[in-house]
């Protein structure tokens, strides 16, 4: 019996990108002598799934069709399928079986936290540091809480200040958004890990956007790691997926599970009898607390803004009188409301400006700015850049 392997990437228009997918191809068929390996893509590149799969069915008795897909969406689940049905009618004799995408294991989480490692033991403090993990972006809502689980996973045991999901099309949060929200925590560092398994137009993307970043906000350190790339860990995935596929397996899903296998930097859990007294903890500790009510209605941004002898001498008082005037003309007095404060720590440097719950001071804003912090942060949640008081943050 010949069996057949045929790895499926989505395909480029980069050919660097194409190049990293057939290379990694030629590794595991180096690693695999006993099979007939190949490849195809699903589109922007040659050759195509259909044709790729017929040409291994006429040489193998088996084919195995592998995904090679971080998560299952629309071309894992409606793509390949439907290739596969026209071959298994072109081909009734050949036995078609299809592997699981790679989805979440620990070796890909691993993989991902050993591309930021070295950005990240740069950073003074790595409480003060945020990593932004960038995906694909799926309109299958799947894949797209898959990824989430992975960026989640990547976080657990570890002493990061912020580890944030994001993506770069198709869904939202997209990765402009999310840094420029990043940024009002603070802090020191910001580490860029784009979650793909090749190069291509859209880490090019990625980075155009990093540098536009580090552009307005140059106090903040922001670095692009490299994506996941060709890992022995994940040539033994695939390995681990085509083993699932050929032995019939249909795992639960135990592949992250903290009781059964090293999830990330926790692993005092793995086990079965620390399965069993975590479980008989939880049924003698668990417990909810009643939400506390509230009088009044919550404020979307608390202004605070110093009336101070030294900002109100910079014109600290007209500029809140006009921050007022223009809320209420935009509907916002009510949930967006602007407090005169005594001296906030500033002199010399004002009228200083702290917007809360976003926790970003402005300094030097006079009236004239009223109109543009309005417009642009109190209501386009956006940061004005050139009044930030980088000191405070």
């Amino acid at each position: 019996m010949t069996t057949g392997l045929l790895i499926v990437g989505h395909g480029s228009r980069d050919s660097n990108a194409n190049g990293e997918f057939e290379a990694l191809v030629a590794a595991f068929r180096a690693a695999r002598p006993d099979l007939d390996v190949a490849h195809g893509y699903v589109e922007l590149a040659r050759p195509s799934l259909a044709t790729a799969l017929r040409e291994l069915a006429q040489r193998a008795d088996s084919v195995v069709v592998l995904p090679l897909f971080l998560f299952a969406a629309g071309h894992v689940k409606n793509d390949i399928p439907l290739a596969l049905s026209q071959a298994r009618q072109e081909f009734p004799s050949v036995r078609f079986i299809v592997a699981n995408a790679l989805g979440i294991h620990p070796n890909l989480v691993e993989l991902a936290f050993e591309r930021a490692r070295a950005a990240l033991e740069g950073a003074r403090e790595s409480s003060k540091t945020a990593v932004v993990v960038v995906g694909r972006g799926s309109s299958d809502p799947d894949a797209n809480g898959d990824f989430c689980k992975v960026v989640r996973l990547l976080a657990e045991g570890r002493e990061i200040g912020w580890v944030v999901p994001c993506f770069i099309g198709v869904t939202r949060p997209l990765f402009e958004e999310t840094v420029e929200l990043v940024a009002r925590a603070r802090p020191e560092r910001i580490v860029v890990a784009p979650y793909f398994l090749f190069g291509g137009r859209l880490i090019t993307k990625i980075r155009e956007q990093v540098e536009s970043f580090q552009a307005r906000y140059p106090w903040i350190k922001t670095e692009l790691v490299p994506h996941l790339g060709i890992d022995d860990r994940l040539l033994r995935l695939m390995d681990e997926r085509l083993a699932e596929a050929t032995g019939g397996e249909r795992p639960l899903p135990c592949d992250t599970c903290q009781y059964r296998v090293p999830v990330s930097a926790v692993t005092e859990h793995v086990g079965g009898l620390k399965a069993l007294l975590w479980s008989l903890r939880h049924g003698f500790t668990h417990a909810q607390a009643m939400p506390h009510v509230h009088a009044h209605r919550p404020l979307a941004k608390h202004v605070l803004v110093c009336g101070n002898v030294d900002c109100a001498d910079g014109g600290s008082i007209p500029l809140i009188a006009t921050l007022r005037r223009l809320l209420k003309d935009a509907g916002r007095d009510q949930d967006i409301r602007v407090t005169k404060t005594s001296c906030m720590g500033r002199c010399g440097e004002g009228p200083t400006v702290a917007v809360y719950p976003d926790g970003i001071w402005y300094r030097g804003v006079k009236e004239t700015d009223a109109k543009e912090l309005v417009e642009e942060h109190l209501l386009g949640d956006r940061l004005v850049s050139r009044l930030v008081d980088n000191i405070m943050q």
